[in-house]
Parts: C-alpha cells; sequence; structure tokens
C-alpha cells in the first residue's frame, strides 16, 4: 500500500481559518460507507439519525498552551512546544533552535521562566522547569495555544474558547479532538434527553496528528505514541448498548483509537496506556459502528484510518464530493459522519 494511494488536490481556499459563526452550524456530510451513498446534511441534523440506546463515546481531553518562546544561553532565539507533561517539573518537547542545545545546558522562556535541558528521546527533548510553579501553571500564564500549522494567522482570544470541546476536562492535548468542536451544550443535552448515551475517554493528542506519512510505503511509517484512559463506566456503558442492539459511534478518530487500543486484546477493557495503533485498511474494527469526524490531510494517518472505516474507494468519493460542494475543511470545517463499511466485525 503506498501513501500516495491517500493523497488528493485540495484548493487551499477550502481550508477553515476560523470556526462556524455558532458551533452547531457546521455542514456535515453523510457516507453510508456499506453502499457508498452520500448525503449533504447539516450537523443538526445529527439528532435524527442517533436513537435511544446509542452511546456517543467523547474524547475529553483538553488543549495546552503549549508553546512557549524564550532563549538559549548564547542569546539564540527558540521555540518550545510542549509534547507531553511527564510530571510537575518535565516534559518531552519539539523545539526550533538554531543549534540543538546540548544535555545540561540552560534556556531562560519568556515570564523569567529557567528550564534545563536534560537529554533528548527519539525526536523530543526532556526538558526540566527550575522553578515552584508547574508545569500548567507556566502554560497557563506564559504559554500560547497552538493552533495548527495550517490555521495561518496568530491565535486570538476566541480561539481559546472554540478551540476546546465544551466537554473538555483533562489537560494534556497540544491538538484539540475537533470532531466534537461541533457540539454545543444545547445539542448535548438534546441528544442525552433522547435516551442516547453520552461517554467519554481520554486521549491527548499529540503534534504528530499533523505531520504527512512521508514514508512511500505505508508499511515503513513509524506511528507516533500518545497517552490515552478509557475508564470502566465507558467499558460498561458500550456493553449495556450492544446488548440492547444500540450503536457506538465515536466522536473523532481520538475516540475511536483509544477504544480500538482498548480492546487490542479482542475484548474491550477499561484501563490506560500508551497507543501507537496505525490503523490503515485491513484492519478488522473491533467496537464502534459510527465515526463522526471532520476532513483530514492528505497523506496522513487520519486518512488512512477514515479510509478503514468507510472503504478507501467510498473515502475518495466522499472527499472529491466535498470538494465539489465547497465543504471546509480541517480543524475548523465541516463534519463527516461514516457509517463502518464492513458488516459482521461487532465483536465486542
Amino acid at each position: 500500500m503506498r501513501t500516495s494511494d491517500f493523497d488528493f488536490d485540495l484548493p487551499e481556499e477550502l481550508i477553515a481559518q476560523f470556526p462556524a459563526e455558532k458551533r452547531a452550524q457546521s455542514r456535515m456530510l453523510w457516507l453510508n460507507g456499506a453502499g457508498g451513498e452520500l448525503r449533504d446534511m447539516h450537523f443538526s441534523e445529527l439528532t435524527q439519525i442517533l436513537r435511544p440506546g446509542d452511546v456517543l463515546v467523547m474524547n475529553d481531553t483538553r488543549v495546552i498552551k503549549a508553546r512557549l518562546y524564550g532563549k538559549k544561553e548564547s542569546g539564540g532565539r527558540i521555540e518550545i512546544l510542549v509534547e507531553r507533561i511527564l510530571d510537575e517539573h518535565h516534559v518531552l518537547a519539539h523545539m526550533r533552535a538554531g543549534h540543538s542545545p546540548k544535555p545540561g545546558s540552560k534556556l531562560l522562556l519568556d515570564g523569567n521562566v529557567e528550564v534545563t535541558v536534560i537529554g533528548r528521546q527519539d525526536e523530543f527533548y526532556h526538558l526540566r522547569f527550575d522553578v515552584e510553579k508547574t508545569v500548567l501553571e507556566i502554560l497557563d500564564e506564559h504559554g500560547s495555544l497552538p493552533l495548527p500549522p495550517y490555521i495561518t494567522r496568530v491565535p486570538e482570544f476566541p480561539d481559546e474558547e472554540r478551540y476546546q470541546t465544551v466537554y473538555a476536562r483533562a489537560p494534556g492535548a497540544v491538538a484539540a479532538p475537533t470532531a466534537g468542536l461541533h457540539f454545543d451544550e444545547a445539542m448535548l443535552v438534546r441528544i442525552k434527553e433522547m435516551g442516547v448515551t453520552l461517554a467519554y475517554v481520554t486521549l491527548h493528542v499529540g503534534a504528530g496528528t499533523f505531520q504527512p506519512v512521508r514514508a512511500e510505503s505505508v508499511a515503513e511509517h513509524k506511528m507516533h505514541s500518545e497517552l490515552y484512559h478509557v475508564p470502566e463506566e465507558t467499558v460498561a456503558a458500550i456493553r449495556r448498548a450492544k446488548q440492547s442492539g444500540g450503536r457506538v459511534m465515536a466522536v473523532g478518530t481520538t475516540s475511536l483509537r483509544a477504544l480500538e487500543s482498548a480492546a487490542a486484546s479482542g475484548e474491550l477493557s477499561a484501563g490506560q496506556g500508551d497507543t501507537n495503533i496505525f490503523i490503515i485498511p485491513g484492519y478488522r474494527f473491533k467496537v464502534v459502528e459510527r465515526l463522526l469526524t471532520n476532513f483530514h490531510l492528505p497523506k496522513s494517518t487520519l486518512m488512512m484510518l477514515v479510509s478503514a472505516f468507510g472503504g478507501l474507494e467510498n473515502i475518495r468519493q466522499a472527499y472529491r464530493h466535498a470538494i465539489a460542494q465547497r465543504y471546509r475543511f480541517f480543524s475548523y470545517g465541516d463534519a463527516m459522519l461514516i457509517e463502518r463499511q464492513t458488516e459482521g466485525q461487532n465483536e465486542i
């Protein structure tokens, strides 16, 4: 399987630079993976598709203000993007610098925050914050929101609200689980009143989500790792839904990846840990019947995931349709609802 199989040409003007005026006002393209049918809808019409007994699984991670600026001891400017908080004073981070700082060197971040370079772990720097305040406190005070690289503007104050889901609780992500950005509080209340269960997982989205697959062969790609947690109450909600004939909808690829990681042994189990699960066509899904997602980057691992879920040719057709109909793409763009292509894989 070639990476080029997941490429497409996207007019630049379709990359959404701002969110819709209101969360639930987005459009939604519905794809029936079983037959390939497409339907143009509004996101608010999702309530017409759901039914009592269904369960929506959402990622409650919260985006942190992960971007920091400062300088090295030599005076050279640096930019840091925190990828993972290890504890109250240690992080793994990307760093832009003229010359890579060596282990033991000191950094001075804006806000007079002193940092020591501990070493390297693969592409990340291990950094220690040499201050009394915790990393999260430092980020809240001095960090800036890490908008995706294809949003070609500086973050503005409204982004601090709109680049978070309304149910974000667990800080740790450097990118939003964007399928959830379409929900407002009122819509979640309506869905719950319908008899649909709202369940949660946590997967702290890393910056690797924006990286295209650079290897020519998909098999050569090394998937980035992210922290996830699937609580027992979510496992119980999914089992109840399946026993009563309800359907499981993952809100976002991150929720799906968390659930599939928790079912890697063949049985869905509560737990937490690191996952580098790489879902490509041919993968056998164990938990989810429906996927609510956004439109994804060409040649990305997420494009491969949705192609596995809805069928490669179906996804190609859907993306051609979305471009022709001027849907808005990527994080602040419109939604896509995908019915799983292959039947008979509802195992958990």
